[in-house]
């Protein structure tokens, strides 16, 4: 959708939002706030166990970019116990398992069973998410996933990061975007849906060439899209490679950028996350980026200070 009339996404609320936020739909679709609860499912990465690579992407954690999950390895009680803490503040909350902490189809089909089912078995849990690499997706995999689509409400987080192959390379993913689409081309005609995940600001990489990963992958079905800023965090490899490596200077450069790849963006794809997210303990840089509401304040003030909006330039 282009022209010079801003597209309001409609949000049940009045609140001007020209961005078509995961937040928004979830509740269209649920009829009530819904929740995504980060759980750590126990699996390893081919990238750490020595099957593809040892010691992860160059700008992961030790826990696999999954810091902000929780995880005792039961995920019955873990999902339990986060619905108890959070009922006091959301009485009628939908929630979601997600699934996050390193490659979460990583493993037997039969071990992805039983989690995967244990979550949805659980009471109040209404869908899931679940993150993984392109190239963890065997066949096996793709009939248990088709399988659980059909059951409940599902979508398959995949981490991308950028579609430039060299800057694949440089990161130590051990794919390339080759992999990525091929994956997403099974699951999308699977009728599974898709969230790809691309990071912003990478070691060598030019606002255009952001915004040429933004442009490609969009053209293909994909349900929904992360955004975020590379963070330098402690423990990473990036942090002995790249130790004075600054992504953005200021918020402002980072909502600059932001905003671009969102008018990228079609109308119809969810945004699942526009900033990132580091505990400030393990985070180096850039050292604001922990500050999420101003972040998150800055791009949706640019956006109405500049009528603009996600997918005002999509068709051009």
């Amino acid at each position: 959708m282009t022209g010079s009339r801003p597209l309001i996404f409609d949000t049940s609320d009045g609140q001007d939002l020209r961005i078509n936020t995961i937040g928004t739909y979830l509740k269209k679709r649920f009829g009530t706030k819904t929740v995504k609860l980060s759980i750590d499912g126990g699996f390893t990465c081919p990238n750490r166990d020595g099957t593809k690579g040892t010691g992860g992407c160059v700008f992961c954690s030790a826990s696999g970019s999954g810091d902000m999950a929780s995880g005792t390895g039961r995920i019955a009680d873990d999902l339990a116990a986060q619905i108890s803490l959070l009922s006091d503040k959301w009485l009628d909350a939908a929630y979601l398992a997600y699934f996050q902490s390193h490659t979460n189809t990583y493993a037997p089909v039969p071990v992805l069973r039983e989690k995967f089912f244990a979550a949805l078995d659980q009471p109040g849990i209404v869908g899931i998410a679940i993150a993984t690499r392109p190239d963890c997706l065997p066949d096996d995999v793709l009939d248990l996933l088709s399988e659980i689509n059909d059951r409940t409400f599902m979508w398959v987080e995949l981490g991308l990061q950028t579609t430039h192959p060299a800057t694949a390379e440089a990161m130590n993913l051990c794919y390339t975007p080759d992999d990525y689409y091929a994956a997403a081309d099974k699951l999308i005609s699977r009728g599974i849906r898709v969230v790809t995940h691309l990071i912003l600001g990478l070691p060598g990489e030019s606002r255009d060439m952001m915004m040429a990963s933004v442009r490609r992958v969009c053209g293909q079905k994909i349900f929904g899209i992360k955004l975020h800023m590379l963070n330098l965090v402690k423990g990473s490899p990036m942090e002995k490679l790249y130790p004075d490596y600054v992504s953005f200077d200021t918020i402002d450069d980072y909502a600059d950028t932001v905003i671009s790849a969102l008018e990228l963006i079609p109308p119809d794809i969810t945004v699942h996350r526009i900033s990132g997210d580091a505990p400030r303990s393990t985070l180096i840089s850039p050292v604001w980026s922990y500050k999420k509401r101003t972040i998150l304040n800055s791009i949706h003030s640019r956006m109405r200070l500049r009528n603009t909006w996600q997918g005002r330039l999509c068709g051009m």
